[in-house]
């Protein structure tokens, strides 16, 4: 059996930077979003992300009042089935 050495290769270091992870296209600072009312009380005292109906996740730290509702949490709202306590 014989050994073969094989030419010296160089070595290349991968430097592609990628960027960080993101839970959304930042479209959360435009808009106004739907969420479960016992995640928002969690979220303002816990600091834990919420998800909107759109599937939008982060942390609220704005007045939803100041924005438009997002059109997607709105459309999926409206075609939820409505219960006997929706008025």
């Amino acid at each position: 059996m014989d050994t073969e050495v094989l030419p010296e290769q160089s070595t290349r270091e991968e430097t592609a930077v990628r960027p960080a992870p993101s839970d959304g296209d930042g479209d959360h600072e435009r808009f106004a979003h739907y969420v479960q009312k016992d995640r928002i009380v969690d979220s303002a005292v816990l600091g834990t992300p919420v998800i909107a109906l759109c599937g939008k996740k982060w942390v609220p730290s704005r007045d939803p009042k100041r924005f438009p509702v997002c059109p997607d949490c709105k459309r999926i709202y409206e075609s939820l089935p409505k219960t006997p306590f929706d008025p």
